[in-house]
């Protein structure tokens, strides 16, 4: 498997850079997607996500490094490169993953498990943002999203740390409802690769605090959605 820096320079080997061809993409890799729990002792995990500058010109993606046990921030890394492809529906992968990668690259060490601000395998095609970065690049992670892509489900109680399945067409379960906390709006948790379906609901719900997001995210997403390079300089630690 090729290194995080590695892949920044081709992530998508072979793709043509039409849509027809990144579908078919998503199908291939879709079928190497590992859902058995495989990763390592966690000692630093990261969360990534993504936000955009200038008019959605530039692409900005946020990797934060955390300790596993404790959720402290250790680093963090942003990488901003050109927008090379508009928003398609169910290709959110091949617009925002090259930044992704350039970002994690950026980090000191390579993370145990990522946690992603998206869906995993819970999404058309089976294979949403988790679930690529996790096919080229090896690394255990998991989605964790905050509107369904596809599926259904049943309805969830209101209380804290209620899931039920989020079920494909076929009534086969591809990610959860999670509440994790009360009374707010649910997340979509989905495993991306080298996670289980319930491991990747009870890694997510062992990182939520205080807030709705899980940390990894959650500090990913304030670290993705600062837009000016003032701002830039002040640290999440």
């Amino acid at each position: 498997m090729a290194s995080l820096s590695e892949l920044v320079a081709a992530p998508f080997s072979g793709w043509d850079g039409s849509v027809v061809a990144a579908r078919e993409m998503q199908k291939r890799l879709a079928t190497q997607v590992r859902l058995e729990d495989d990763y390592p002792p966690l000692r630093v995990i990261a969360g990534v996500d993504v936000g955009f500058e200038e008019g959605g010109a530039i692409t900005r993606a946020a990797a934060v490094l955390l300790d596993a046990d404790s959720l402290e921030p250790l680093a963090e890394s942003v990488a901003r490169i050109p927008t090379s492809m508009p928003y398609v529906p169910g290709l959110l992968s091949f617009r925002e993953l090259p930044a992704l990668l350039s970002a994690l690259a950026g980090l000191p060490q390579e993370p145990d498990l990522i946690f992603v601000d998206g869906h995993g395998i819970a999404h058309p095609r089976g294979l949403g943002i988790a679930a690529h970065l996790g096919v080229v690049s090896g690394l255990p992670t998991i989605g964790v999203a905050k509107k369904i892509l596809t599926g259904s489900h049943v309805e969830l109680p209101q209380q804290r740390g209620a899931r039920v399945p989020l079920l494909d067409r076929r009534g086969s379960a591809i990610g959860w409802m999670l509440r994790s906390k009360g009374a707010v709006r649910p997340l979509i948790v989905s495993p991306g690769n080298r996670v289980s379906l319930d491991s990747a609901v009870e890694l997510t719900m062992a990182c939520v605090r205080r807030h709705r997001l899980p940390e990894p995210t959650r500090l990913a997403d304030r670290l993705a959605s600062r837009r000016d390079a003032r701002r830039d300089q002040q640290s999440l630690f």
